[in-house]
């Protein structure tokens, strides 16, 4: 039964808080990461296609991982697993940053280990999340993750962005040595994460089979979901520095459009994580959506630093408030059907990133084709507008689903 009031940090198990402290100290990584390894590549390349050649070369690391890390499992501790993959995203920037020139050989290697680190990250992440958590307090979960991963996408961007075009040399040169500094700020970041992980006590998987390829029917709906959700994932990592970077030409000026309006989204998903319920996740999803979908046509239509400045903003919105409603209906759904088909929950988490895998590599190669067919203005004007569009129709899809598993769970009663 759903308590009428908000749950609080007191609902969570010493596990779960250790997990969430963790994620907010390695939450001033991913900005990082996420927007300013794009614009050291924009820097010294100025070619956006490469920029997405990079992103492809890490989404292509993800599933692998993922489906690697289901057999490291059973050899090696799920602690040493997670930490792992958060220092690999430093040693990824280290070969980024030792590069003599961008050149495709260099990005697929510095790709390939980002997505290593992502695959072994989230992976682990997925299942600590879903084994210390309870359906009920999944929501403020979530509503505290994107609180600090918005709060650390204002605060990061600003300092690090002005940062880089700061200092006491402004040549190519100055600005390459002080993403330097930069990364290895990252190692020491990922280093403190690591050792407070390790203060907790966690159960790996049980050694089980955990590679399937036929689930039930209303597992098909949530991988069409994930389909659509790693179509915007495909493209939208990278699409804020590269729009950024060609209207702006300035880190510090990407800094400082993260931070617009991002304290207000921040505020609004704590709120949302703390006072809602399961019953409302489809209104919240559906929120999400829509302002992913307005952020792309403000864009589209206006194609300008105008038009930039509304997309982050509403982009900003969009990502958190879609992730407080999505990661609990994917993590509700495999509570239940693990205990339907009696498997591991780690083989829904491994097939449900294959499926992200599908709408990344279709998102990123819209870009790349209308790239080539058209012009790279063409492809940053449209394809965030073609994705946007289609993602709407996860909408009824979240609805069907959530139908569905409503009914499987009273055939379980």
């Amino acid at each position: 039964m759903e308590k009428s009031i908000g749950v609080g940090w007191g609902d969570f198990s010493k596990n779960a808080k250790i997990l969430i402290i963790t994620n907010l100290v390695y939450a001033f990584v991913l900005p990082v990461v996420d927007i300013f390894v794009a614009s050291y590549i924009m820097r010294n390349s100025n070619d956006p296609t490469k920029v997405m050649l990079y992103q492809l070369a890490i989404y292509s690391g993800i599933p692998l991982t993922f489906l690697l890390n289901g057999y490291l499992l059973n050899l090696v501790n799920i602690k040493k697993l997670f930490s792992l993959g958060m220092l690999l995203s430093g040693i990824s920037m280290v070969v980024m940053m030792s590069l003599e020139e961008i050149n495709y050989t260099g990005l697929i290697l510095a790709g390939l280990i980002m997505g290593m680190s992502f695959g072994l990250y989230w992976s682990n992440r997925d299942y600590l999340v879903l084994t210390t958590t309870a359906d009920r307090t999944r929501n403020f979960y979530y509503g505290l993750d994107t609180f600090c991963y918005t709060v650390t996408g204002v605060l990061v961007p600003i300092l690090i962005g002005w940062y880089l075009v700061n200092g006491s040399s402004v040549d190519n040169d100055g600005v390459n040595l002080r993403y330097q500094t930069v990364t290895l700020a990252v190692f020491v970041v990922t280093i403190i994460a690591s050792v407070i992980f390790h203060m907790g006590s966690y159960e790996k998987p049980k050694s089980e089979k955990f590679f399937f390829l036929k689930f039930h029917p209303v597992w098909k709906k949530m991988i069409q979901m994930s389909w659509l959700k790693g179509l915007a994932q495909g493209f939208i990592v990278t699409a804020p520095a590269m729009l950024m970077m060609t209207f702006f030409g300035s880190e510090g000026a990407l800094g400082t459009a993260q931070s617009v309006g991002a304290l207000i989204a921040a505020l609004i998903m704590l709120l949302l994580g703390k006072y809602s319920k399961p019953k409302h996740r489809l209104v919240i999803f559906s929120v999400g959506l829509v302002s992913f979908f307005l952020a792309a046509l403000f864009n589209g239509l206006l194609f300008n630093a105008t038009g930039v400045i509304l997309f982050m903003v509403l982009l900003l919105i969009a990502r958190p408030v879609l992730d407080i409603a999505y990661f609990p209906i994917q993590l509700k759904l495999i509570d239940v059907l693990s205990k339907f088909e009696k498997r591991n929950e780690f083989s829904y988490i491994l097939n449900h990133e294959f499926g992200l895998y599908v709408g990344r590599f279709v998102g990123a190669m819209t870009f790349l084709v209308l790239a080539y067919v058209g012009s790279v203005e063409v492809a940053l004007r449209y394809a965030l507008l073609i994705i946007g569009g289609v993602q709407l129709l996860s909408i009824m899809i979240a609805k069907q689903l959530l139908k569905k598993q409503k009914e499987l769970e009273n055939e379980m009663d």
